[in-house]
């Protein structure tokens, strides 16, 4: 069964996400690392289709798609990933899971002295943006499209 589009049904709401996602868009982020958050985010959080919107975008970005079979599992393949993606994919994975504990001070303090203050703030909005486009995307049973 459909369900609403909330770009329909609230679109003053769904500019405002879409307004935050372009500011995320023009941090210092790597494109290609935020892609990752949002792979990472996605699978976690089972949204098809942010998976699959954000591994297309990835692909797109020219990242190498043996890289992407492997972010679910990138504790287990971490020659593929360099120390600044294990540490994005790490505070995603805290941050995404916060129910668990939230980002731990260990991990705080060490994102601190590799990416400095003001992208550590910008890592941690990047990943509070996606987990909420993922809430939407499961929340309204969205999926990828054929």
């Amino acid at each position: 069964m459909s369900r609403l589009k909330m770009g329909k049904v609230q679109p003053a709401a769904y500019k405002a996400m879409n307004a935050l996602d372009q500011y995320m868009e023009n941090t210092s982020i790597d494109k290609r690392h935020y892609e990752l958050i949002k792979i990472r985010a996605s699978q976690i959080n089972g949204c098809a289709y942010c998976v699959d919107m954000h591994t297309g975008d990835a692909l797109n970005l020219g990242m190498e798609p043996r890289k992407l079979y492997l972010v679910g599992v990138w504790r287990e393949a971490p020659n593929f990933f360099t120390e600044e993606e294990q540490l994005l994919l790490t505070i995603t994975e805290e941050i995404t899971l916060i129910h668990r504990q939230g980002l731990s001070e260990p991990l705080y303090q060490q994102a601190l002295s590799l990416f400095g203050e003001e992208k550590t703030a910008q890592v941690i909005m990047a990943i509070i943006t996606i987990n909420a486009w993922n809430r939407i995307g499961v929340s309204l049973n969205m999926h990828p499209p054929q």
